[in-house]
């Protein structure tokens, strides 16, 4: 059975689809809520230490608490030395423990490496593993290496979820971004990210919308829903209309859900608490 068919859209082409919705957004107050809910709160920086991570934590839970009148966010999401104080500091709260691992961001490690370090992070406690693709490997060509790394990858998670990043930025082309998509859902990945949030350009509307429609050649062919994860760049509030915009275009509103659809970010959950706290003070 062929999951896929031929895809023949050029970047000018997927640029072109991104305006025209674009242009139809008529911005929706409830995105905004929505997008909260959708976050994975994130610090990925060399300095962080123990105090970096309860700091992000506390705010996690403070998101969370029935009192401030916000849905919380979905995740936080941390390096593998920090995910064991994460699931401590976060028990029983419904909060997910992401983890960042096999040789994040740059994906040039030995497989053996990448393994040892998810196993870690899930030994540790680690609901969700981010793992980033080799993209040197991907584009020499070297697609069955690519694709059995993942696979590899996707059985140590165990019960562990599994984001595979594709560092969209990196893959050059619309044509790229297609073929690592389509070589990560095929070895089992549960969502499909945009990148790593480390090079410019991070995050765009046009990868999230090659990701979209193969996701959804996917679900046709098969009935299985994969997840989708933009992460990277995407700071202010008003980014995320587009991304929801692009989610319900393609995939439905089956996919508006922490389960199905994540927001990688560090900055945009300040952003977005401030702009729905100025609207409940106009409402």
């Amino acid at each position: 059975m062929t999951l896929f068919p031929e895809y023949h859209r050029t970047d000018a082409e997927v640029s072109q689809l991104v305006a025209d919705l674009r242009a139809s957004i008529v911005p929706d107050i409830k995105d905004y809520q929505l997008a909260l809910s959708l976050i994975d709160l994130t610090t990925l920086n060399g300095n962080d230490q123990q105090a970096t991570v309860d700091t992000l934590c506390r705010k996690a839970l403070l998101l969370k608490q029935p009192q401030s009148g916000l849905p919380g966010v979905a995740a936080v999401c941390v390096y593998p030395p920090f995910v064991r104080r994460c699931v401590e500091l976060l028990h029983g709260s419904g909060l997910k423990v992401a983890s960042v691992a096999g040789a994040f961001p740059s994906g040039q490690s030995p497989l053996f490496v990448k393994l040892a370090e998810v196993q870690f992070a899930v030994e540790e406690g680690a609901d969700e593993i981010d793992m980033v693709i080799s993209r040197g490997t991907f584009l020499e060509g070297r697609f069955a290496e690519v694709s059995g790394e993942i696979t590899a990858i996707r059985n140590i998670c165990r019960e562990a979820h599994l984001k595979v990043i594709l560092e969209t930025g990196e893959l050059s082309s619309v044509s790229n971004i297609r073929k690592a998509s389509e070589l990560a859902i095929e070895a089992g990945a549960h969502f499909i990210k945009t990148s790593t949030g480390k090079i410019i350009p991070a995050a765009t509307p046009e990868a999230m919308w090659v990701m979209c429609e193969t996701i959804a050649d996917y679900y046709r062919a098969t009935g299985k829903m994969v997840g989708i994860k933009p992460a990277g760049g995407i700071a202010a509030a008003e980014d995320v209309h587009v991304y929801i915009a692009i989610v319900k275009h393609l995939l439905g509103t089956d996919w508006l859900t922490p389960e199905w659809f994540r927001l990688g970010a560090s900055r945009l959950a300040d952003n977005l608490v401030a702009v729905i706290q100025s609207i409940n003070k106009t409402l």
